[in-house]
């Protein structure tokens, strides 16, 4: 395989977006999506930057990407949260995610983050064996706690 990983530019924002609907229909989320290829722009290369994306590339074409940002830990001080590690699926089992892992732990240890730590779907065994094998501590006895947009509202409606 010839590939290389490295720093998403604005122009790479389309590829990136096709990676992120491709992970929404594996997870069986396709219509999850709301974020645009201007907001990817906007929000990663914008004035006010939100997160990094590292890419890898082949033949001019983006094969995987990881979507990363700083966030504070009451804890630990600075953690980076990996939010995606997006690979396409005909790619997979060619060392692209390790790759795409190996720059994010290199980045985080760049930043001198205290934790990297991000979340993956309980059906996924395949990508829960690879971040096991590569020494990372799955936690199943936490829950994911969320409000979308809709229960955001909702909850302000019974505050007011």
């Amino acid at each position: 395989m010839n590939y290389h990983v490295r720093i998403a530019t604005s122009e790479d924002m389309e590829q990136v977006l096709n990676l992120i609907t491709e992970l929404a229909v594996f997870e069986k989320e396709p219509s999850s999506v709301e974020i645009t290829k201007a907001d990817l722009k906007k929000k990663g290369f914008g004035e006010c930057k939100e997160f990094d994306c590292f890419v890898a590339e082949m033949d001019q074409k983006i094969i995987g990407i990881a979507f990363v940002y700083t966030r504070f830990s009451t804890w630990k001080g600075t953690v980076l949260h990996l939010e995606d590690l997006i690979v396409t699926e005909k790619m997979r089992g060619h060392g692209v995610g390790s790759s795409l892992l190996d720059r994010v732990i290199l980045y985080g240890a760049e930043l001198g983050v205290k934790r990297i730590c991000w979340e993956v779907i309980d059906w996924n065994a395949q990508a829960i064996e690879f971040y096991v094998q590569k020494g990372a501590l799955v936690m199943r006895d936490w829950h994911i706690v969320q409000l979308n947009e809709q229960g955001i509202k909702n909850y302000i409606s019974k505050i007011n």
